[in-house]
């Protein structure tokens, strides 16, 4: 296990001098993040499977704001890039504090329409991926260390068919939240969940053609920003007596 020590001088419940690595930081809620914590000062790893410009836009974009930053490829349905991503961002930037667990898939339509391939890959990519890379951040990590999980609203509120797999697999990650920080909260690390609603992304664009129903689901009003999801995200890296907890960044869509 690796702790990692607070600059001399840093400001308690700041982020700099602290790493992080946000995996599928490449676009949507995870670029978001990636710069929200750069901003706050920490050095910033992130992850894309495809999209190599853009993640190395988002890296980029760290850097001019003074901080380190590095894009891996790494594709969470393979178990062994799952972990090694740890490895190789702790490597690359000299330990890890923060790991914010975004990648993930999302497979709509009716239960029985689903294929086997589907069911594999989303569980392969939303739960398993999301399990390896916090079992390997919790080996890296050590006090003061923040696991930070990407859910969805679905886990609140289903509000139409066609989401069963896709909630299913999220429900899993309250689950294995809860259960981290019992088991990493006498070594000072802290395991909370986030569910966005309609968040404005270019996967789900608040000008859409189902925009004006998801948004009339929250009490808002609606879609939120991956700004509005990444500062959460950024508080739960800074709080020190916040654990096993669920934040709902929805808009009031589970209200």
């Amino acid at each position: 296990m690796t702790s990692r020590a607070t600059p001399e001088g840093t400001p308690e419940g700041t982020l700099v001098g602290k790493v992080a690595l946000v995996t599928g930081g490449s676009r949507g809620i995870g670029a978001a993040t990636a710069l929200r914590l750069a901003r706050e000062g920490a050095d910033v790893a992130l992850t894309y499977v495809s999209a190599k410009e853009a993640a190395e836009e988002v890296a980029g974009a760290v850097e001019a704001l003074g901080r380190r930053a590095v894009a891996l490829r790494a594709d969470l349905a393979d178990a062994g890039e799952a972990a090694g991503t740890v490895e190789r961002a702790a490597r690359a930037l000299g330990g890890l504090d923060v790991l914010v667990n975004n990648a993930g898939v999302g497979v709509l339509g009716p239960v029985e329409t689903l294929s086997a391939a589907e069911v594999d890959r989303v569980l392969a990519v939303n739960v398993r991926g999301v399990y390896l890379a916090s079992r390997a951040a919790a080996v890296r990590m050590g006090p003061g260390g923040r696991i930070i999980t990407i859910g969805t609203c679905m886990t609140q509120r289903v509000p139409g068919p066609g989401g069963t797999l896709y909630a299913m697999s999220k429900a899993a990650l309250i689950g294995l939240t809860k259960a981290l920080a019992r088991e990493l909260g006498p070594r000072g690390i802290t395991a909370n969940i986030v569910h966005p609603g309609p968040i404005d992304t270019d996967m789900n664009p608040a000008d859409g053609p189902y925009a004006a129903g998801q948004a009339a689901m929250t009490a808002l009003g609606r879609f939120g920003t991956a700004e509005e999801v990444a500062s959460t995200v950024a508080y739960l890296a800074r709080a020190t007596y916040v654990t096993g907890a669920e934040f709902a960044v929805d808009g009031g869509h589970a209200a």
